[in-house]
C-alpha cells in the first residue's frame, strides 16, 4: 500500500515537474532574460535562482561551468521541476490522506484532485505572493532566511486558514480561516533595507504574473494526476 501511494505520488510529480519547463520557457524565462538586461547595468548578471515560490528557473546565464549545479539554464530548471514537482507530490498526497479525501474511480478522482491542486496553490503560491510576490534576478530581496521563515509560516497559515474555512461548517471556525489566513500579512513581510533596482515595475509586475499563472498550471496538473493515480490504489488499502 505504502509502495503504491509513493509511487502514484512520485509519478504525478513527476509528470507536473516536466510538463512545467515548456511553461516557464514560454512565460517566464524571457522576462528573466529582460531583466538580467537591466541588472547593474548590462546582460546576463544575475546570480543563483528566480523565485516563483514553489518551482525555480535558473537565473544565471554567464556559461555552464557558472550554474548552480552545471548543468545550464534548461537543465537545472528541469531538476529544480522534478525535485518541487515530487514533494509537493507527496505533500498533497499526505494532506489527502490524513484529511480523509478519498479518490473514486473514473472523472470525480480527476476533480478532487484539480481541487486539492488549487487547494495547494492558494496556500503555496497565491497567499504568500500577496505581500511577498516572486521577484526577478535584480529586484530588491529582503534576508534569505527571514524570508524563508516568513514564507513558511504563510504557508502554514493558508493551509489552516483554508481547511478551517472548506472543511468546518461552524461559522466560527470559517471566520478564525479568514483570520488565520490574514495574520501573516497583518504582521508583515520581510522588507529590503534598499528598494532601489534598475529592473523597471513593468518587468517585476508581469514576472510576479507570469509565475502565479504558470504556478497554477503546475498545481492543477499535479492535482488531477495525482487524483487519477490514487484511485488505482484500491480503497481498501488507502483506509
Amino acid at each position: 500500500m505504502i509502495v503504491r501511494l509513493l509511487l502514484a505520488a512520485l509519478a504525478a510529480g513527476l509528470i507536473a515537474g516536466m510538463v512545467m519547463t515548456p511553461a516557464q520557457y514560454t512565460r517566464i524565462v524571457p522576462l528573466i532574460l529582460q531583466a538580467e538586461t537591466y541588472e547593474n547595468g548590462d546582460a546576463g548578471h544575475a546570480h543563483g535562482v528566480a523565485e516563483t515560490d514553489g518551482a525555480a528557473v535558473a537565473a544565471h546565464d554567464h556559461g555552464e561551468e557558472e550554474t548552480v549545479l552545471g548543468f545550464g539554464r534548461l537543465g537545472n530548471t528541469v531538476l529544480a521541476n522534478l525535485v518541487a514537482g515530487a514533494g509537493f507530490a507527496l505533500l498533497l498526497a499526505a494532506v489527502a490522506l490524513l484529511t480523509g479525501i478519498e479518490f473514486p474511480a473514473g472523472r470525480d478522482a480527476v476533480v478532487r484532485g484539480l481541487m486539492l491542486g488549487a487547494a495547494g496553490w492558494f496556500s503555496v503560491q497565491l497567499a504568500p505572493a500577496f505581500s511577498l510576490p516572486p521577484a526577478v534576478p535584480g529586484f530588491p530581496y529582503a534576508d534569505l532566511g527571514t524570508r524563508q521563515e516568513w514564507w513558511v509560516i504563510a504557508v502554514a497559515a493558508s493551509a489552516l486558514g483554508l481547511w478551517l474555512i472548506v472543511q468546518r461548517p461552524e461559522w466560527i471556525a470559517k471566520a478564525l480561516g479568514v483570520i488565520v489566513i490574514a495574520a501573516p500579512h497583518f504582521w508583515g513581510s520581510p522588507v529590503p533595507e534598499d528598494l532601489s533596482s534598475n529592473v523597471p515595475a513593468y518587468i517585476a509586475s508581469a514576472y510576479a504574473a507570469a509565475s502565479l499563472a504558470t504556478t497554477l498550471f503546475f498545481w492543477l496538473v499535479l492535482g488531477g494526476l495525482l487524483g487519477l493515480f490514487m484511485s488505482r490504489v484500491p480503497p481498501d488499502q488507502t483506509a
